[in-house]
């Protein structure tokens, strides 16, 4: 592979690829964390919608999604999406539904005394959430949030179907240029490994952050 091929194609893949995967996972975390939170609310009406929302966005394919923000949804509205934009809506709205289930199960797992706790506190539920729920709740959600980031990250290939020019789409037009599979694909499957690396390392290192903060110490 050509230094060309490299800087002309993969580098602005691979930058492409970190912008999906950030993109879509801060779309993602503010589905999860609203959604999930609506999950435990007191009325049934609001639980109903976020657990309807959580069915359909866990039962949708990614891909199809995207195609149908794409190509269906531009009738029926009256404006196009840019392909970067689709991919960003569909991975951030499927992924968080994913994502407000640990979410839910985080605030579930809090001991009901400490929300008792907050009651006779005389917290409003906001204040509840934020000072007493919350921080007990996300450090037992961060593994399972790093897992749904690498999954992410490797969901972000999806996005060459629709031609953006994300590292796999970028892998597909060298091995056109150079008629060589072997080199960029393993450099490929190396890129995305390194960066499923920093995710976990980064999220473990913030684990023992949110952990020492309560108090407790992790190996």
């Amino acid at each position: 592979m050509t230094a060309g091929l490299w800087q002309n194609w993969v580098l602005p893949g691979i930058w492409i690829t970190l912008q999906l995967l950030i993109a879509s996972a801060a779309l993602g975390a503010l589905v999860a964390f609203t959604v999930g939170t609506a999950r435990t609310h007191r009325s049934r009406a609001v639980r109903f919608l976020a657990g309807l929302y959580t069915e359909v966005f866990r039962g949708t394919s990614a891909l199809i999604l995207m195609f149908w923000l794409f190509f269906v949804l531009p009738p029926l509205v009256g404006w196009q999406l840019v392909p970067m934009w689709a991919a960003i809506l569909a991975l951030g709205l499927c992924y968080g539904a994913y994502g407000a289930e640990i979410v839910r199960g985080g605030l579930n797992a809090v001991p009901k005394t400490q929300r008792e706790a907050g009651i006779a506190l005389s917290l409003t539920p906001w204040q509840r959430l934020r000072l007493v729920l919350l921080p007990q709740a996300v450090p037992e959600m961060i593994p399972s949030f790093c897992n749904l980031l690498v999954e992410l990250l490797k969901g972000t290939a999806l996005v060459s179907l629709l031609g953006v020019g994300d590292v796999s789409f970028a892998a597909y037009l060298v091995r056109l240029a150079t008629q060589e599979s072997g080199t960029i694909y393993t450099v490929t499957l190396l890129v995305y490994f390194v960066i499923a690396l920093v995710i976990t390392r980064s999220m473990k290192a913030l684990e023992r952050r949110t952990k020492a903060n309560l108090g407790v110490v992790t190996k």
